[in-house]
C-alpha cells in the first residue's frame, strides 16, 4: 500500500492541484480581486441568503383550473359532434354551475354521442376524469369529478413550473431555485436580482396568446365573448367581442422574437407557428378574407386588424405599441410557453447584499478560527504525520471549493456550515489511521510495517463511516430542498475530497518520506 510508481504520483498530484486551481477565481472574487478576463473563470455560484435577491411566492387558483378544463371540454364536444357521420346536432350549450350541460336534437343519438364522449372523459391517466348524466332523455350533463380535478391541477402546477423555470433562465440568471409547495404553490428564489418588478411582470403575466374572429355586431351574440384593450394601446377603454369558440391558441408557437416593422417603425414580436399552428392559421385566414380578427394576450386585446389575404408560411407578427423592452419580455413570455394556469403573487421580499456579506466573513472567521485550532491540535499531537494531515486540509478545502466551482454549485449559508463541518470532520481519518500506527509501534511492528498496517486496517473504517454519510447526504439533497440541498451538496463533495485527502494524498506523501529518510523509529 506504500508503493507508488511516478506515473501514480503524477496523476495524483496533477488531480490534486488542477481541482484546486479551479478554486482560484472563487477566492479572487471573495478577496475582491479580478480575475484575469483570458483565463477560465469557474465561479461558486452564492445562493439568496450570500449574495441578497428576490424571493416571490407564486399561488394557482384551483377554479381556473376548473374553469379551464369545461371551456376545453366544450370545444372538444362540439368538435366531435360536427366530425360525427352523420352530423350529431346539439342546442342548449350551457356551463353553468360547473357544468357541461346541452341538448341532443335527435334523442336517438343518445348512444352514438355517448360513444364519442366517453373515450375523452377518462383523460391521460387511468381514472375516469369527468361524470356523465342523461336528463329527459335528450339532455347531457358532464361534471367534473374530484379525481380528475386533483389531476389536472397536478398537472397544471408540473408544467407551470418548468414554465417558470424557463421563463428564468431566459434572464440569464445564475441557479435560481423554483420549487413546488403544496398543491398550488411554486416558490421562486433569484439570487443576485435585486430589482424584482422586471421578474414579478415576466412572472405575472400568464402568455396565454389567442387569435379570434370579431363577432359580427349585426349577428346573434350567443358564444361570443368580449375583452378590453390593453393599456397603452390606440383603443385603450374599448373592448371588442370575439367568437368564444374556434380559434387559434398559442400552444402551437415554436418562436418568438422581438423586432422592429420596417415600415412603421414601431416595436413588434415576430412569431413562428409548428405545422399543425401554420396550418390552422393558415386556414382561419384564408377562410375570413376581409374580416377583422383580434389578438389577445391574457384576456386583453392587443390589435383587431383586418385579415387582407391568407396569411400562409406559418409566421405572424403581433403589434401593440410595444416599447423595445416590453416586446422583448412578451417574446420571453410566449418561447417560455403559456402558463396553464394564471398565477398570483402572494408573497415578496428582496435579500439585500449585506446581509449575505456579513454572513460570509463571520463564515470565513469560523472557518479560519476552526482550521487554525485543528492544525495547531494535530501538529501538536502528532508531529510530521500532524503536518502532513495539515497539507491534506488545504487541499482538502481547495479541492471542495474547485469541484463546486466546476460544477455550478450554489453555496449557501448553511452550505457555510458545511464547509465548517467538512474542516473538522476531514482529519478524522488522519487521527484513526496516526493512531493504528502508534498501535502497531506499541505491539512492536517495524516502522514501514506499522504505517502499512495502520493505513489498511484504519481504511476500512473510514471508508465504511465516510459511506454511510454519504447516502445521508444524496437522501438530504433528493428530498431536501433550498439551503438544505446546499448544505448535502458541500456535505458529500466534501466527504469524497476528505477521504481523498486524507487517505490517498497522505499516504502518498508519508511513503515519499519513509522511503526518503529511511528512519529506525517514528514520533507520533
Amino acid at each position: 500500500m506504500l508503493e507508488f510508481p511516478l506515473w501514480k504520483k503524477l496523476w495524483l498530484w496533477g488531480l490534486t492541484l488542477a481541482a484546486s486551481l479551479l478554486a482560484l477565481p472563487s477566492l479572487f472574487n471573495v478577496a475582491g480581486l479580478d480575475w484575469p478576463s483570458a483565463l477560465p473563470n469557474p465561479q461558486v455560484n452564492l445562493g439568496l441568503d450570500l449574495a441578497g435577491g428576490s424571493h416571490l411566492l407564486l399561488e394557482a387558483s384551483a377554479e381556473d383550473v376548473r374553469s379551464q378544463r369545461l371551456d376545453n371540454m366544450e370545444e372538444t364536444v362540439r368538435q366531435l359532434m360536427r366530425g360525427a357521420s352523420p352530423r350529431i346536432r346539439i342546442g342548449d350549450v350551457s356551463t353553468a354551475g360547473g357544468q357541461l350541460s346541452f341538448m341532443l336534437e335527435n334523442a336517438a343519438d343518445i348512444d352514438r354521442a355517448r360513444g364519442l364522449i366517453e373515450p375523452v372523459m377518462q383523460g391521460q391517466t387511468t381514472v375516469r376524469e369527468w361524470d356523465l348524466q342523461v336528463v329527459d332523455g335528450q339532455r347531457m350533463v358532464l361534471s367534473q369529478n374530484d379525481a380528475g380535478v386533483d389531476q389536472a391541477i397536478d398537472d397544471a402546477m408540473t408544467s407551470a413550473t418548468e414554465v417558470v423555470r424557463r421563463r428564468i433562465d431566459e434572464l440569464g440568471t445564475r441557479e435560481p431555485t423554483i420549487i413546488r409547495q403544496g398543491d398550488t404553490r411554486i416558490v421562486v428564489q433569484v439570487p443576485g436580482l435585486q430589482d424584482p418588478q422586471a421578474l414579478k411582470e415576466l412572472l405575472g403575466q400568464t402568455a396565454q396568446l389567442e387569435f379570434k374572429l370579431v363577432a359580427d355586431p349585426a349577428g346573434s351574440q350567443v358564444g361570443t365573448e368580449t375583452f378590453p384593450y390593453a393599456p397603452g394601446t390606440p383603443f385603450e377603454g374599448q373592448s371588442v367581442t370575439v367568437r368564444r369558440l374556434g380559434g387559434i391558441r398559442g400552444e402551437n408557437l415554436t418562436g418568438a422574437q422581438a423586432g422592429v416593422d420596417p415600415q412603421t417603425n414601431q416595436s413588434v414580436v415576430n412569431i413562428t407557428f409548428d405545422a399543425q399552428g401554420g396550418a390552422k392559421f393558415a386556414k382561419l385566414t384564408t377562410e375570413n378574407v376581409n374580416k377583422p380578427f383580434a389578438i389577445i394576450l391574457d384576456s386583453q386585446v392587443l390589435s383587431a386588424p383586418n385579415i387582407n389575404g391568407p396569411i400562409i408560411g406559418g409566421s405572424a407578427q403581433i403589434s401593440g405599441s410595444f416599447t423595445p423592452e416590453s416586446a422583448n419580455s412578451l417574446a420571453i413570455a410566449l418561447r417560455s410557453g403559456a402558463l396553464p394556469v394564471p398565477l398570483a403573487i402572494v408573497e415578496e421580499r428582496t435579500v439585500g447584499p449585506d446581509l449575505g456579506a456579513d454572513s460570509i466573513r463571520k463564515g470565513l472567521l469560523a472557518m479560519a478560527i476552526g482550521s487554525l485550532a485543528v492544525i495547531a491540535l494535530m501538529m501538536a499531537t502528532y508531529g510530521r504525520f500532524g503536518v502532513y494531515a495539515t497539507i491534506a486540509l488545504v487541499f482538502n478545502v481547495l479541492m471542495l471549493l474547485g469541484l463546486m466551482a466546476l460544477g455550478g454549485f450554489t453555496l449557501t449559508l448553511p452550505g457555510i456550515a458545511g464547509f465548517v463541518i467538512t474542516i473538522g470532520a476531514a482529519v478524522d481519518a488522519n487521527v484513526l489511521i496516526n493512531e493504528r500506527i502508534r498501535e502497531e509501534r506499541a505491539r512492536g511492528r517495524r516502522v514501514v510495517a506499522a504505517v502499512e498496517t495502520g493505513y489498511k486496517e484504519a481504511s476500512r473504517a473510514i471508508f465504511d463511516a465516510n459511506l454511510t454519510n454519504v447516502i445521508s447526504g444524496v437522501a438530504l439533497f433528493a428530498f431536501g430542498s433550498g439551503p438544505v440541498k446546499g448544505f448535502a451538496v458541500v456535505l458529500v463533495v466534501g466527504i469524497i475530497t476528505s477521504v481523498f485527502t486524507g487517505v490517498t494524498l497522505t499516504r502518498m506523501m508519508v511513503a515519499g518520506w519513509l522511503r526518503k529518510a529511511r528512519p529506525n523509529d517514528i514520533t507520533i
